[in-house]
């Protein structure tokens, strides 16, 4: 039994006191960086104060202010408590004191920018860590504080210093963190991946585009990165006035903008945030995510990335019906829905076929453009399709997998989730299945380096080539399977692609 001494652990800013669960070291609420309120509010991160004696590391840190049921209901639970004060850090280890260094994985939460923690049931870090890893989670500003943008704020600044990105730079902060505290927790400091889920990992790609974020993590992950441009500045700052105009503040100062309660912001009308995406044109973000991975500037580091089947699951959560999106090209282009019917041509029912273009345009196809420019900087990429449904839910998931529902599977979670209907329990297969998925995940993030050419597993996963083409299937018509396929979806991601090019480069210019 592990002496209750072992639980203490100093870091560069003072001694931890932590707890065991399931055999292992766990360490919550962390705090990484100052608490940004008051001056700090939309500013960089700043250090945290050290402090004398033991700090209590056994409760969940506060969550930046969010809607709690938007959170319950898409987000993956109940985030906790509230607050302005929420730049804070958990931390699973199996060994404070392993003979070799082991590997780190931080996740970066999602959410749309908007709700969201890392001390969510399906991010917790046990499962992954009694196998051999250190597993982090971080929360991070959200909504108008983690991205905002203000003339009176822009006055802080020097010419090309301005930030409004301040989710990334908490981000990074953590990073920075890691970097400093992580060898303290049996971590390797040098084999630290990067790996988050919708806007997690356009946060993992914005990082990889960052000149910022250079040096701090060796590797990443992308689960369903969504191809949305990121917000300009100009858009950024217009945004910003309208909502200091929403307060009565037309001509607002810093100091005023400051002066707004924090729980004030997040229950605003979507037209005045800027989520899901970033915002190009600071100094964190100088060029659109997607424009530096089209023109393969990204950081040369390993990656995987891959998307759901049902992606499109997130279509209602903002209004959107599909077969009226089809209905409306089919009426304002139908040429142009005659080109799309070619790309699908098993696919005769608008609201099938609207699911599926969303699905591909926005999700599928950022994949490959991801894949594409790993290929071009000479960097090992892997890509996959996830396709696996819960044997007892089938009916409840008709057309694939939702948004989100990969994450228990690859962080091997699944064991501490209620099932979404009692009577139809997890079973032993699914739970085979998420052991057998989630291997992949630790083997990349032990294994992976620039010159790996595959990830080593029951089938073995070679990095993606324009020629070869190949994408690991994780599932197949919602059954358990992992195989790869070549030239998946190639038709449509080349049409897609093109096309989202055109698009970037309008929305960039």
């Amino acid at each position: 039994m592990r002496n209750e001494r072992s639980l203490r652990i100093m870091t560069a800013e003072g001694s931890l006191l932590g707890s065991v669960e399931e055999g292992i070291f766990v360490f919550k609420g962390i705090p990484y960086a100052a608490p940004p309120v008051g001056e700090l509010r939309w500013k960089a991160p700043k250090p945290v104060n050290a402090w004398q004696g033991d700090k209590d590391a056994t409760d969940w840190g506060p969550a930046s202010w969010q809607s709690r049921e938007y959170c319950l209901a898409v987000g993956g639970g109940d985030p906790g408590r509230f607050h302005e004060d929420c730049l804070y850090l958990n931390v699973w280890t199996p060994d404070i004191s392993p003979t070799t260094l082991l590997p780190v994985m931080v996740w970066i939460h999602g959410g749309g920018y908007a709700v969201g923690s890392g001390g969510l049931t399906p991010y917790l870090g046990e499962p992954l860590a009694q196998r051999g890893t250190v597993i982090v989670t971080i929360n991070y500003r959200l909504g108008q504080l983690g991205f905002f943008a203000h003339p009176a704020l822009d006055r802080e600044y020097a010419d090309g210093e301005v930030v409004n990105n301040f989710a990334l730079l908490d981000q990074i902060a953590a990073l920075q963190w890691v970097q400093r505290n992580i060898r303290a927790f049996g971590g390797n400091p040098k084999n630290v991946t990067l790996m988050g889920e919708s806007s997690g990992a356009r946060s993992v790609l914005s990082l990889f585009a960052s000149p910022l974020a250079e040096g701090l993590f060796h590797k990443g992950i992308v689960q369903s990165a969504y191809g949305v441009p990121d917000v300009s500045r100009a858009e950024a700052l217009r945004k910003g006035q309208a909502l200091a105009s929403h307060f009565n503040l037309p001509d607002a100062s810093a100091e005023q903008l400051r002066a707004l309660p924090a729980e004030s912001f997040w229950p605003l009308d979507r037209a005045l945030s800027i989520g899901p995406v970033a915002i190009h044109g600071d100094r964190v973000l100088p060029q659109p995510m997607l424009s530096v991975f089209t023109a393969a500037r990204q950081q040369r580091l390993p990656l995987m990335i891959g998307s759901n089947s049902d992606e499109a699951s997130v279509l209602a959560y903002f209004g959107v019906d599909a077969a009226k999106v089809i209905a409306d090209i089919r009426r304002k282009h139908p040429l142009a829905l005659r080109l799309i019917k070619l790309l699908y041509p098993d696919v005769w029912d608008d609201d099938e076929l609207g699911r599926q273009v969303a699905r591909d345009m926005t999700f599928t196809t950022a994949g490959y453009i991801v894949a594409l420019a790993q290929h071009r900087i000479g960097m090992p990429g892997w890509r996959y399709y996830f396709d696996y449904v819960s044997e007892n839910a089938h009916d409840l998931y008709p057309h694939g997998t939702w948004h989100g529902n990969e994450i228990p599977y690859v962080l091997n979670t699944l064991g501490q989730l209620e099932p979404v209907d009692p009577a139809r329990p997890f079973t032993e297969g699914d739970h085979d299945f998420s052991q057998r998925v989630s291997e992949y995940w630790l083997r990349f993030a032990r294994d992976a380096t620039v010159f790996s050419h595959q990830i080593n597993g029951e089938t073995d996963w070679p990095t993606w080539h324009p020629w070869s083409d190949i994408t690991l299937r994780f599932g197949r018509h919602g059954l358990a399977c992992i195989a790869p396929e070549k030239r998946f979806m190639r038709r449509r991601m080349q049409v897609f692609r093109l096309l989202m090019r055109a698009f970037v480069h309008l929305r960039h210019d």
